[in-house]
């Protein structure tokens, strides 16, 4: 059976592309700060015929993140494919948007330790065994900004298309090896409420995106914009 680890799970996107793996006969393991609300979803799953669990960990929290994907690989074994896209829904401490001219060091530091140094840390954890083994996907999830960048999100973006580049140049790297990096910026709203004029999408039209990447294995980068 073939593992795939959720980091930044929740009952959106998190909760679609569980279901689109999980539909296709992957054991899930699902990555957050809330093991409450981990539990529910590992359930939710497990109602419609997935198997699932949750670990709580915060990706802010290195070692917290390195030891969750541990107990990963202790109940389920290999994980054949590492899926990062952390979102904070509710507030961060330290975690605000500037536009580019806003940016410091100080507000764009949280930013990258958010979205960028917890992504380095969970591949750290997983690829050495991938390496070993000649298989698996790591998965990358930006918005869109990360590739058209949004004043308003000056910082958001300079950390986000950081981590882009990494995950493009960490792909060419793994050329040959049997292991696959690629990111996914995702262009548009994602569900009900967004602002005026922005498209919107539910998490059930983008999750296949995922599926579609970790299959196809002959591009670094794909772009949602509806």
């Amino acid at each position: 059976m073939s593992t795939i680890a959720i980091i930044g799970a929740g009952p959106g996107m998190g909760l679609a592309i569980a279901r689109t793996f999980g539909s296709r006969g992957f054991d899930v393991a699902l990555i957050s700060r809330t093991q409450d609300k981990l539990d529910a979803l590992a359930e939710q799953l497990g109602e419609e015929g997935i198997t699932a669990e949750g670990f709580a960990a915060d990706v802010m929290d290195r070692p917290s993140l390195a030891a969750a994907l541990k107990a990963v690989k202790a109940r389920f074994g290999a994980i054949d494919v590492l899926e990062y896209s952390p979102a904070p829904h509710a507030p961060v401490p330290g975690v605000i948007t500037a536009a580019p001219s806003e940016t410091t060091v100080e507000n764009l530091q949280p930013q990258v330790e958010y979205t960028f140094y917890g992504a380095l840390e969970a591949a750290r954890a997983v690829l050495p065994a991938m390496r070993e083994a000649g298989a698996g996907t790591l998965l990358f999830t930006t918005g869109g900004g990360s590739v058209d960048p949004i004043p308003m999100l000056g910082n958001v973006n300079a950390a986000a298309a950081a981590l882009r580049n990494w995950v493009i140049n960490l792909n060419k790297e793994l050329t040959g090896s049997g292991v696959y990096a690629g990111h996914v910026a995702i262009g548009v709203w994602i569900g009900e409420g967004g602002p005026a004029g922005i498209p919107n999408a539910t998490p059930e039209q983008i999750a296949p995106l995922y599926w579609e990447l970790h299959e196809a294995r002959d591009r670094a980068e794909a772009v949602f914009t509806g």
